[in-house]
């Protein structure tokens, strides 16, 4: 089946629903993050959450490197594929995204309804009291820690999806203690090891269940944390799609499986569906 076939499936299967959308880093590469495991990925070992509690001069590599990381992730810009989701939901077809990205670039691209599965990189969290402070903030204190430290400095810099970046030397870098307590600060991001927030995942559960259908854009759902929401939808007999560049471990759930890129799709989807949900609701 070509391409064009599996389009024109894929706008058959979604026209006149209302879906739900779960995304994933194949979404942002368009905009300059990479993912961890597209095709064209280099390998990577993600840090787990006992690996940065635990060891000392791993939080902070951690944080030398993220430093410098979340700079970059700042700087980016929605894609085409975040602004048409975001159009999406405005013409009132898609319901909520439920993004695996922690880039914020779904709430930049002006989506309203989105839920941030694995946290969002511009907050910072102490795991002993409980204190939220902006990345921002810590951003200029560890400035004020590490004076010969220069973020900007670093060139040709590998940046990971997490706002980490692949630097070297940073057995001198200080990490900053939480200000209120003096506890571990860490990203407000849920680390592999780690698991998401009950009232997150029950939130996400509920949007699933609002939509007729769930549409998968750039994800190659390898992990729990994002097929659940496949296999919940599945359970429920609601129609799946899936657009990504390479197989997923969800496609034996989908109707149609696209193997594409989201930008190019999700903007086709933009300038077709909100046609045929209206088309829909006057037959109704």
């Amino acid at each position: 089946m070509d391409a064009r076939t599996e389009f024109d499936e894929l706008v058959a299967l979604l026209a006149g629903r209302r879906l739900t959308v779960l995304t994933g880093a194949g979404l942002s590469t368009d905009s300059g993050i990479p993912d961890y495991r597209g095709p064209d990925s280099p390998p990577r070992t993600p840090m787990t959450f006992q690996q940065f509690t635990g060891d000392e001069a791993f939080r902070r590599h951690y944080w030398a490197r993220n430093h410098v990381g979340w700079r970059h992730v700042r700087r980016t810009q929605p894609n085409e594929g975040h602004r048409a989701l975001a159009r999406l939901e405005e013409a009132g077809v898609v319901v909520g995204v439920i993004t695996q990205n922690v880039d914020l670039l779904h709430e930049a691209a002006g989506s309203r309804n989105v839920i941030d599965l694995h946290g969002r990189y511009d907050r910072v969290v102490c795991l002993s009291c409980g204190t939220v402070i902006s990345r921002r903030e810590l951003a200029a204190r560890l400035d004020e820690l590490n004076p010969h430290f220069a973020p900007e400095a670093v060139a040709d810099i590998e940046i990971a999806p997490d706002a980490d970046a692949v630097i070297e030397q940073t057995a001198d870098f200080v990490v900053a203690g939480c200000a209120v307590c003096g506890g571990m600060l860490k990203p407000d991001i849920v680390y592999f090891g780690e698991t998401v927030p009950r009232p997150r995942v029950d939130a996400a559960y509920a949007m699933v269940d609002e939509g007729d259908a769930l549409l998968v854009a750039g994800s190659s759902l390898t992990v729990q944390s994002g097929l659940r929401f496949v296999r919940h939808a599945a359970a429920a007999d609601k129609p799946i799609a899936i657009v990504n560049r390479g197989t997923t471990r969800g496609d034996r759930y989908a109707a149609v499986t696209l193997h594409a890129g989201t930008s190019e799709t999700l903007s086709a989807l933009a300038r077709l569906l909100p046609m045929a949900l209206e088309e829909a609701a006057k037959q109704r």
